[in-house]
């Protein structure tokens, strides 16, 4: 369990495909304080530390995270969003997020404001009904609120200290980033999709 709030970046080194694994050597500030089979969270998906090797880790993301996330678009040098899993002995200051990312989304517009930058994404209409005005979302790790919100598109604001802390800074019109709905709605939606109308029962 994570909080969206991003910790450090890290710089991917090298790639390794191994049948339909891609296993990714990561160099950060923090990858000399992890476990070998920690969880951590990078742009947002839930990966497991294999091994650590001085100031870089390794991890593998199988063929479902590859096709499901921006993952398997990663090129050496990339910029990486990474964040610890939770402790439950401090403030919450994001959402609540998993690691499970949904899908993902593509970035259509970037307006620079005078002190912020807007980011507009185009998302499958088939998660339509998780996307709420002024809700909380994932986005390649990071914890947002979402504005503007329609059946296909939804934007975001990011402050100074998240655009240089973070890849956003890297984003570009027609980049792709990890999508994953707040957990609480996906159950919600959930419970209405399954639950029989009261005038059937």
């Amino acid at each position: 369990m994570f909080t969206g709030i991003i910790e450090n970046t890290g710089i991917l080194k090298e790639i390794k495909t191994i049948g339909t694994n891609k296993t990714f050597l990561i160099e950060s500030p923090i990858s000399n304080q992890l476990k070998v089979d920690q969880s951590l969270s990078h742009n947002g998906v839930c990966l497991t530390v294999e091994a650590i090797h001085d100031y870089t880790h390794q991890v593998t993301a199988i063929n479902e995270t590859l096709e499901k996330s921006n993952l398997g678009n990663l090129k050496i040098g990339d910029l990486i969003n990474l964040e610890r899993s939770l402790l439950f002995n401090g403030r919450l200051d994001g959402h609540f997020v998993q690691g499970h990312v949904d899908a993902t989304a593509e970035c259509i517009e970037v307006i620079v404001k005078e002190g912020s930058w807007e980011y507009t994404f185009c998302f499958d209409k088939k998660f339509s009904n998780l996307v709420i005005e002024k809700g909380s979302i994932c986005l390649n790790g990071i914890s947002l609120t979402i504005f503007n919100v329609t059946d296909i598109n939804f934007t975001v604001a990011i402050i100074p200290f998240t655009f240089e802390h973070t890849n956003m800074k890297n984003l570009q019109v027609g980049n792709h980033v990890n999508i994953e709905f707040d957990v609480f709605g996906k159950y919600v939606n959930r419970i209405l999709l399954t639950t029989p109308n009261s005038k059937t029962q």
